[in-house]
């Protein structure tokens, strides 16, 4: 077909069938389309600075215990740091699997249960996850460590 089919005789422009709608769900996918770009690259340096951070920095692997973890989250910004690479990490996967489902579930009825489970499983990581960052105490009534004197 060439590219003179598309366009209507005399006015120049495009034929009314060969022009694409724009929708609500169109938009939708443009815009999750560029979110799996921008949260890519947002996660590529999360995860890069934190395997840094855990793995090559004072003692490495062998350094990290509770008394690490509760030193890192003891400070704002690696609250912030690992907050934003689960959310975007989840998001990101969710959304990865939402394309997943919608291309290869054929009916109607298992797209929508698969959808709803991965959506509730999405929703409960992220709220359990942000409440472990936020709500943990390393000081345990009767623990030894030297951060609870």
């Amino acid at each position: 077909m060439s590219t003179t089919e598309f366009v209507a005789p005399r006015t120049g422009r495009i034929d009314a069938k060969y022009n694409r709608a724009t929708t609500g769900r169109g938009r939708f996918e443009m815009i999750a389309w560029l979110f799996m770009r921008l949260s890519g690259v947002v996660l590529v340096v999360l995860i890069f600075g934190h395997l840094f951070t855990n793995l090559l920095v004072d003692e490495g692997v062998h350094g990290i215990d509770f008394g690490f973890v509760a030193g890192k989250w003891a400070d704002p910004v690696w609250q912030f740091w690992d907050l934003a690479m689960l959310w975007l990490a989840m998001l990101h996967g969710t959304n990865g699997l939402r394309t997943i489902i919608n291309d290869y579930a054929e009916k109607d009825g298992t797209r929508f249960w698969l959808k709803l489970v991965l959506y509730i499983a999405t929703a409960v990581i992220v709220v359990l996850g942000t409440l472990v960052i936020f709500t943990f105490d390393p000081c345990i009534p009767g623990s030894a460590l030297e951060v609870c004197k």
